[in-house]
């Protein structure tokens, strides 16, 4: 089946599809990539979903309004990514974009992706799998990393403990090693608090290559005060998000402790995530780091990250054949084969969730899916493939 995945992350700058062909070869997948491509949200669309996050206030107006724009974005990137990479898709899967995830005590209660998939599957005449977070949270689950499933298959069988990273606007890993169940968690920011940082002192999007990091100085009073944050002692199965990590909570923390230079301040939160990340893989023993996700486009980041780590090695996942920057959405490509194959989608060692669970919920679109016969095999592992070989 060759599937199209999207999503937009908790970054929000835009669109990442990836396309790839999957085959089920008894226990094991097989993933051909195929192509992909970014596309960037709207400026003004870009700022509506900025508005309407926590701690801002919303009503179910913006969210109605919100939920169909970025429906139109998607399906409107999707029929972009046909035409461009013309791979004859047959089924498109959306994340859309998290616009709220509601955590109490520890627990989460629900969770919103907005982007409504019936404009996807209109524009493309294809089946689109949506909302697969959802499943997870109603089995007792945290809803998140979903990539949990993605990195076990890919990464079982290596003879070290292995943690794959994927450095978005929240930071989460998997963790995966002879004779661990798999764990998977957020371990916090990622680019979120390093992004608003650098919007709210520059006006630019991110700190590019590092460089305003690189020429600051951490400041240990501030990074002191960020690492106070109790989430960081919380156990998993854990997840977060923006509605803790925002810019008015990095203000707070300024604050507090008085002015910090420019540079000063984005080196800081740089480091408070190389921190983070370190400690909850040295808190699991983990030899080698596995990066994707836009942070690893951050060479300052990495290079704290590696210093913190010790004699783990870090490298990216392009060296697995899967391109950092697009393992999101090649994840969520996966997720909806393997719903379209009934199979689950979760990892319950990661997401705390009481039981398996087949992901998602399916928009037809004009034309009805073609299902395939349930797999008899639950999938031990994903094999990257050129199609050439096949």
């Amino acid at each position: 089946m060759r599937v199209m995945g999207l999503i937009s992350g908790t970054s929000m700058d835009g669109i990442d599809i990836a396309a790839a062909d999957f085959r089920l070869d008894g226990d094991r997948v097989e993933m051909s990539p195929l192509g992909s491509l970014a596309v960037p949200y709207q400026a003004e669309l870009r700022a509506e979903l900025e508005a309407a996050l926590p701690p801002a206030a919303t009503t179910a107006a913006t969210i109605c309004r919100l939920d169909n724009e970025v429906g139109r974005a998607f399906a409107q990137a999707a029929e972009r990514a046909l035409e461009q990479l013309g791979v004859g898709a047959e089924l498109v899967v959306s994340h859309g974009q998290t616009l709220y995830h509601w955590i109490e005590e520890g627990r989460a209660r629900g969770t919103l992706q907005i982007g409504q998939p019936a404009w996807i599957a209109e524009a493309t005449r294809l089946p689109v799998v949506a909302d697969l977070r959802a499943a997870d949270v109603a089995a007792g689950g945290q809803g998140a990393p979903l990539a949990a499933i993605f990195d076990v298959l890919l990464l079982q069988g290596r003879n070290r403990i292995c943690a794959a990273l994927n450095l978005g606007g929240i930071a989460n890993v998997t963790v995966v090693g002879p004779g661990l169940d798999p764990i998977a968690f957020d371990t916090g920011p990622g680019n979120t608090l390093i992004d608003a940082a650098v919007r709210h002192l520059t006006g630019e999007s991110f700190d590019r290559g590092g460089e305003i990091a690189r020429q600051g100085a951490i400041h240990q009073p501030l990074l002191d005060r960020l690492l106070s944050e109790p989430y960081y002692r919380a156990l998993p199965p854990k997840t977060t998000g923006r509605e803790l990590f925002h810019l008015p909570y990095l203000l707070e923390a300024v604050a507090d402790g008085g002015p910090v230079p420019p540079e000063d301040l984005v080196a800081t939160v740089t480091a408070l995530t190389a921190r983070t990340v370190a400690d909850a893989c040295r808190g699991l023993g983990v030899d080698e780091v596995i990066v994707s996700g836009g942070g690893a486009e951050n060479p300052f980041l990495l290079e704290l990250l590696s210093a913190q780590l010790d004699a783990a090695t870090v490298h990216p996942i392009d060296d697995l054949g899967v391109p950092a920057a697009f393992k999101e959405a090649y994840f969520i490509a996966l997720i909806g084969f393997l719903t379209m194959n009934g199979l689950p989608g979760n990892v319950v060692s990661a997401t705390g969730a009481k039981r398996p669970a087949i992901l998602g919920t399916v928009a037809p679109g004009p034309v009805a899916p073609k299902w395939p016969a349930p797999a008899k095999e639950i999938p031990q592992a994903l094999r990257i493939v050129d199609m050439a070989d096949r």
